[in-house]
């Protein structure tokens, strides 16, 4: 008979609670005991809101929606690291067994001036959607549908583009670099249209006025220490970068003409 890898041990949470934007925030202590290693870190965090609950105080509030590794909306900062101490996963993927018996695990939010608190562990990322909507939108002929291979798109091309298509918006690169920078999210967004025949109609008003966008919203520059990507869950590559700075600079210069 197959034994169980699961077991229990006890973690003490520092999670950091503020009540808004304005208000200053502080840390709060909790000792977690009979915490199950099976337990995914949110799973940890549903344990610790009930007790809170149950208690009549008031839950940590933190986002999260899909818990699949999908959605990008569960940003906290664990550890001194986005999204914990393993490589290539969202926070929702974390789980205990990710820990030992008598941690202490501090958690924060994404600490970015683009991205202001709302509570404890939820910060506004609405930046990174005025960011999308600056992209505008591609222009299509409609009519009949066409055969799917009447747009011939070579597969490196396809893959690169469907690579840049994975980043999920969580803002991980955001938090780890230390000038607060959203190059490789803007750049992975642009990357994904500028690659394809679909994209390119709109190709140099889209990097032009993305980029200003992100700029308007406070992102800090990009100085290319790589902690985005080494932080990031679905692995977005810097080529992405390079690709948007050679794109920028071509609809700059055509802009002059």
């Amino acid at each position: 008979m197959g034994g169980t890898s699961e077991k229990m041990i006890n973690v003490t949470v520092k999670v950091w609670r503020q009540r808004n934007k304005n208000e200053k925030g502080t840390f709060e202590t909790h000792d977690m005991k009979g915490v199950s290693t099976d337990m995914s870190f949110l799973e940890m965090f549903d344990v610790l809101n009930e007790r809170l609950i149950n208690e009549g105080k008031d839950p940590v509030a933190f986002d999260h929606d899909c818990r699949e590794g999908i959605c990008g909306m569960c940003s906290m900062y664990i550890n001194g690291r986005p999204h914990g101490p393993k490589n290539a996963v969202t926070t929702c993927q974390l789980h205990m067994r990710s820990f030992s018996d008598g941690d202490t695990i501090v958690v924060e939010p994404w600490r970015s001036s683009a991205f202001p608190v709302v509570k404890d562990l939820v910060v506004e990322r609405a930046a990174f959607d005025r960011i999308i909507a600056a992209g505008g939108f591609v222009s299509v002929n409609t009519g009949n549908a066409k055969d799917a291979n009447n747009i011939l798109i070579p597969k490196p091309e396809a893959d690169e583009a469907f690579n840049a298509a994975a980043c999920i918006g969580c803002g991980a690169c955001v938090a780890a670099c230390k000038n607060g920078s959203a190059m490789l999210f803007v750049s992975a967004k642009v990357s994904q249209l500028a690659l394809l025949p679909q994209g390119k109609v709109e190709a140099q008003k889209r990097v032009l006025d993305m980029v200003h966008q992100m700029d308007i919203e406070g992102f800090g520059n990009c100085t290319n220490t790589g902690a985005c990507e080494a932080e990031c869950p679905k692995g977005i590559s810097l080529e992405n970068i390079a690709r948007m700075n050679r794109e920028y600079v071509f609809a700059s210069a055509n802009e002059k003409k």
